[in-house]
């Protein structure tokens, strides 16, 4: 393989590197954290990288709306963008539910470390059975 062809096929392999990134950051971000918030932006670094995954090769270059015409053209499929778009939607209900469980657990544990609202429970189970 010579330079050029093999920086061409890096090159059309990008959007697939970025995806690999985002996508290990998010879940490295979502297991090694122990705040609540934090948990929730991996998630959505998490979604992002998949909405990527999806959309990157349903770009076509020089591909026109799905609309018939008698000259040849290349179609681009609208149908992954849809549902992706769909997906976006979810996830933001998702975010916006999952801020709102945090909250509440805020105001019931007075913390959002995962760590402490655990030690709090383990407390209470305690203290629970001993009388």
């Amino acid at each position: 393989m010579s330079g050029a062809t093999t920086t061409m096929t890096l090159g059309s392999h990008f959007t697939y590197f970025i995806t690999i990134f985002l996508m290990v950051a998010g879940l490295f971000i979502v297991t090694s954290r122990t705040n609540l918030i934090k948990k929730l932006i991996g998630l959505g670094i998490f979604q992002t990288s998949v909405y990527l995954l999806y959309i990157a090769p349903a770009k076509l270059i020089g591909g026109t709306a799905p609309i018939l015409s008698d000259a040849f053209t290349v179609y681009s499929n609208p149908l992954p963008h849809v549902l992706i778009l769909t997906a976006i939607v979810v996830g933001v209900a998702t975010l916006a539910l999952g801020l709102a469980l945090v909250v509440r657990i805020r105001e019931a544990y007075d913390t959002i470390e995962e760590d402490d609202i655990l030690d709090l429970e383990t407390q209470s189970e305690g203290d629970g059975n001993a009388t």
